[in-house]
């Protein structure tokens, strides 16, 4: 179903407020999922309040303010506060913007926070801001190594946004074969996994969503999928989480800004990123193909219509479960 951005998001800041979180971070989560449903990612949009307010009502006691717990030249870390990752990671981008200001490079890690969200979401914030922007985090872990069948990885996504015009080039990639929101979509709308994305408790094969939440997700692209997810796992580690994070918190986020005026002063890197771009994009399509893809040009292009529309897609169960969350 259709239903009005402005709409949207007051449903989705009623329901977040509903169940604990403050005003302001419920608004920032909910422009968070409503962009996400913009740019044509259902799984990371609206029906994530679900699982969130999950887990606000698991939680025994409340977060506490957001801070930085050290800095060191171009290093800081960050003290989510038990704070959702969606409201840690803006201020953590923020943070090492600020820093790659004064040094041409910031890094900043975070840690005591849980969930995170659309990972393009960070990156292209301080893209929009002229830095190349990268961020890691893991998570839960839901998925098996290469030839596993055990949950040890996160689906640990890796992002990176390069300044340009009219929009950032955005890459950001998932290293498991399906996501944990996906996952739970299917479950929701009672629909079936793809096939070969996951195995159940016994190690088989499964589409059964509930199935592949006791069992495992499998890596994406194979062994090298595998090993991309191992060394964004470890620099979670280096953030501060433990090597397997086994509940819903705990989560290490890495972040990386460089300012490309400090690094090639005299050239117009944002210039020359458009330009690859415009190459890219122009280039021969393989045989049967229609045309070349640019990483990140289809979720622009996605929000760019939404926002003409002024209306996002609403799957009807989602819906009719966030208004009973949102009374």
């Amino acid at each position: 179903m259709q239903i009005n951005i402005e709409d949207a998001t007051a449903l989705a800041v009623a329901t977040l407020s509903r169940h604990g979180l403050s005003a302001d971070h419920a608004r920032q989560v909910a422009d968070h999922l409503v962009e996400a449903a913009m740019c044509g990612h259902e799984f990371a949009s609206l029906p994530r309040i679900l699982a969130i307010v999950e887990e606000l009502r698991a939680k025994a006691s409340g977060a506490t303010p957001i801070r930085v717990a050290r800095e060191d030249g171009a290093f800081a870390h960050v003290d989510g506060g038990d704070n959702i990752a969606y409201v840690v990671s803006v201020f953590a981008v923020d943070k090492a913007v600020e820093i790659a200001r004064r040094h041409g490079v910031g890094i900043v890690t975070a840690n005591n926070t849980w969930f995170s969200g659309r990972c393009a979401h960070y990156v292209e914030r301080g893209a929009r801001a002229g830095f190349v922007t990268m961020h890691t985090t893991n998570t839960t872990a839901r998925v098996a190594p290469y030839g596993g069948a055990d949950r040890i990885m996160g689906t640990n996504p890796f992002a990176i946004a390069f300044p340009s015009s009219p929009d950032p080039l955005v890459v950001d990639i998932g290293t498991s074969s399906i996501t944990w929101g996906d996952v739970v979509l299917c479950r929701t709308k009672g629909e079936p996994l793809p096939p070969q994305v996951a195995v159940d408790g016994a190690g088989e094969p499964t589409r059964d969503p509930q199935s592949a939440l006791e069992g495992a997700f499998m890596p994406w692209g194979g062994a090298r999928g595998s090993a991309l997810s191992l060394a964004v796992q470890l620099l979670g580690v280096l953030a501060g989480s433990a090597p397997v994070v086994r509940g819903t918190a705990d989560f290490g986020l890495f972040f990386l800004a460089v300012d490309p005026a400090r690094i090639a002063p005299g050239r117009d890197f944002h210039a020359q990123v458009a330009e690859l771009r415009r190459i890219v994009a122009s280039s021969r399509p393989a045989a049967g193909g229609t045309r070349v893809r640019v990483p990140g040009d289809g979720s622009h292009s996605r929000r760019a219509e939404a926002l003409r529309a002024g209306t996002i897609n609403v799957d009807e169960k989602v819906y009719a479960r966030l208004l009973e969350l949102s009374r």
